[in-house]
């Protein structure tokens, strides 16, 4: 059976182009009966409570599981259609009652509560006491109704999870708006080209334009038509949420947000907490609701002050230079644009033309390869799309780690971008073979049109690097035990470390020189041009610091004091008084596709994103301080990084590791240069 079905085949990469819907409910029947044999395996009375022989029984089977189902999502992320979302469906709540049941065996417990982790290693240890943690977590304590009632609960969020995310896609890819050539005034060529060939693929006449970020957001920056901008605005604000239009309305989150808020607060009564906040922040670096609600609203504080600056700035320039006497929130993105074109003299418009993604790829490459000592190749395997290519990481002609790059925006993908594991680094206890580590790195950008490659705004270059610090962080850990090695077992708000960390590096001219060619002419980058844009970097960061507090405050407090019967939208207009200074229309549905919190695993842990800022911008201060003389990185410095942070992985706590590579921990000092609003700049 195992040479026929791809889903049961794990003697090498998995076979995603063999793959198909009606083979999910045999692979995954199969793998859960193996799973289940397991556990009751090693919970039998005779079975020893030991590390290893647990492992290469239980472990073995469940890892096993998560690849397979790993598979069946990823391609539910990126190749979504009816077929394999039915077949997904139909198998989602087996599979969360399966982990549900087996977090929460009080077997199981008692055999990892019986074990002597002075037999174990550092590694080990850690996993241990992460695996005793969870156990509580995943209601293992509890007993009668109120265990029936939270395995329920965990499969009716899973649930609710995937229709969220669904309905965000369906509304997001079910809503288009032909233009015709007259409305199009400003919008970039290559936009425009793309949005004709939409329509052309449709069998209309004009320019069919989407709410996709690299057709909605140059629309929002460059388009001089403000009904147009407007009329997609609108539309991308209210997506999935009841103030949609008629064809999309079907897609309303409204219900399934107060469920799931419901739910998670029953979870954390169950479990003893006070809110859902309490239970997000038990394995996580910060110590309470009240010291994350502290952080948020002190670094609102520190940014309000440039924030308002920014505005005042924003409302000036619109009056002065665009007649634009009251401003309204479809116009904010275009006046920005306009303002950050006339005092830096650049436009991002222009900066695209010099980032090709292939002359972006190679420059991603160079910096990676001497800094963490290693060497990246084009390798062979089996893809879910053509534009998907796979790589090999090496160190010394030894393979350390695989991934595979997913970068074009499509109908059936996901929006955004991530990195999701394949599979993780891990000394198989089957086998005795070392398990090389295995990724996904998925990004949603614009295909080339015609016979030109794609290009890169300076924010998909950011993205990328974003992206591979995650990457870096699965791929070159150096931990053999799976439950702490590369990304698994690191603390939800230290995770973002390495891959902000890495985008730092988009700002060093000893990195950018060797990342771009225009598209035309294959010209580098001009220095002027990229003096421009570090003038311009911190151009509108106290409203984006801002708007990112927003974010996480409002999640945290809906995580808190909200009742989950009562209508959430006041509690985020009472986040927006307090917090942003540019405020969005009462009809701005945000909250309906914000699908971190809601089905990406960051309920109250948005914050994560700002404190986890704080560690990487500290983190890169250490190479600012030790630079070479040409200003590029002293490779020194990025031995102890990749030693100390990235193949350490979850092996230690964040703080354990970040002492370990800074010598102290974390301040806020150098985010707040790095964002242009140290103490000293304040005006």
């Amino acid at each position: 059976m195992t040479a026929t079905l791809p889903l049961l085949d794990f003697t090498d990469l998995p076979r995603f182009d063999a793959v198909t819907p009606d083979q999910v409910e045999g692979a995954v029947g199969e793998l859960l009966q193996r799973a289940e044999q397991a556990l009751e395996t090693v919970t039998a009375p005779e079975f020893p409570a030991d590390w290893a022989r647990m492992a290469s029984v239980l472990d073995v089977a469940t890892e096993q599981l998560g690849r397979a189902w790993g598979v069946i999502s990823h391609l539910n992320a990126v190749a979504d259609t009816p077929e394999l979302r039915a077949a997904y469906n139909q198998a989602l709540p087996r599979i969360t009652d399966f982990w549900t049941r087996l977090g929460a065996d009080e077997r199981l417990f008692a055999k990892y509560r019986a074990m002597d982790s002075h037999q174990l290693d550092a590694a080990q240890q850690q996993a241990l006491k992460n695996a005793l943690r969870n156990f509580v977590l995943s209601g293992a304590e509890l007993v009668g109704d109120a265990k029936t009632r939270f395995a329920q609960i965990q499969e009716r969020q899973a649930e609710l999870g995937q229709k969220f995310s669904e309905n965000v896609l369906d509304a997001t890819d079910g809503w288009t708006y032909l233009a015709q050539e007259d409305e199009l005034s400003g919008v970039p060529a290559d936009v425009k080209e793309a949005a004709r060939l939409a329509a052309e693929r449709a069998g209309l006449q004009g320019y069919q334009l989407n709410l996709k970020m690299p057709c909605y957001l140059p629309v929002m920056q460059f388009a001089d038509n403000a009904a147009l901008r407007q009329t997609l605005y609108r539309a991308y604000v209210t997506r999935a949420s009841d103030q949609a239009d008629e064809a999309t309305l079907k897609f309303d989150n409204s219900a399934l947000i107060r469920e799931l808020l419901a739910l998670r607060q029953e979870e954390a009564r169950l479990l003893g907490y006070a809110n859902f906040a309490e239970v997000s922040l038990a394995p996580k670096m910060a110590s309470s609701p009240a010291e994350v609600i502290r952080f948020l609203r002190d670094l609102a504080q520190r940014a309000r002050p440039y924030a308002e600056k920014d505005l005042q700035d924003l409302r000036v320039f619109a009056r002065e230079s665009l007649q634009l006497n009251d401003p309204q929130p479809w116009d904010w993105p275009y006046i920005g644009e306009k303002l950050k074109e006339a005092r830096y003299a650049f436009s991002e418009q222009e900066v695209k033309q010099y980032f090709t993604a292939p002359k972006v790829l190679d420059g991603l490459f160079k910096i990676i390869e001497p800094l963490f000592e290693v060497a990246i190749r084009r390798d062979q395997a089996p893809v879910w799309h053509p534009s998907v290519s796979f790589y090999r990481i090496e160190r010394q002609g030894q393979l350390v780690g695989q991934f595979y790059l997913d970068p074009s925006a499509r109908s059936g993908k996901r929006g955004g971008a991530w990195m999701d594991d394949v599979r993780a680094r891990w000394l198989r206890p089957d086998t005795g073979q070392l398990q090389t580590p295995i990724a996904h790195l998925v990004c949603n950008f614009a295909d080339g049109v015609g016979d030109q490659p794609p290009l890169l705004t300076h924010d998909d270059v950011t993205t990328l690097f974003h992206e591979f610090g995650h990457g870096l962080h699965h791929m070159l850990t150096q931990v053999n035990e799976r439950d702490v090695s590369g990304i698994s077992g690191v603390e939800w708000d230290a995770v973002e470390l390495p891959s902000q960390f890495m985008e730092n590096f988009c700002w060093e001219w000893s990195v950018l020189r060797h990342m771009t060619a225009h598209v035309e002419t294959g010209e580098p980058l001009p220095r002027a041009l990229f003096d421009k844009m570090v003038a311009a970097r911190n151009y509108q960061s106290g409203l984006q610091t801002l708007r990112q507090i927003e974010f996480s405050l409002f999640d945290m407090l809906l995580h808190t004091d909200h009742n989950p019967a009562e209508d959430f939208m006041p509690l985020l207009q009472q986040v927006r008084s307090e917090v942003a200074v540019m405020l969005p229309p009462a009809w701005n549905r945000m909250a309906h596709s914000f699908s971190h919190i809601f089905a990406g695993g960051y309920a109250a842990g948005y914050y994560s994103y700002k404190w986890a800022e704080v560690l990487s911008a500290d983190a890169y201060a250490a190479f600012e301080e030790t630079a070479l003389p040409d200003g590029s990185p002293n490779p020194e410095t990025g031995r102890r990084y990749r030693e100390a942070i990235l193949e350490a992985g979850g092996s230690r706590p964040a703080m354990a590791s970040f002492k370990a590579f800074r010598g102290r921990e974390p301040t806020l000092d150098a985010l707040l240069r790095h964002q242009g609003m140290s103490p000293a700049e304040v005006s």
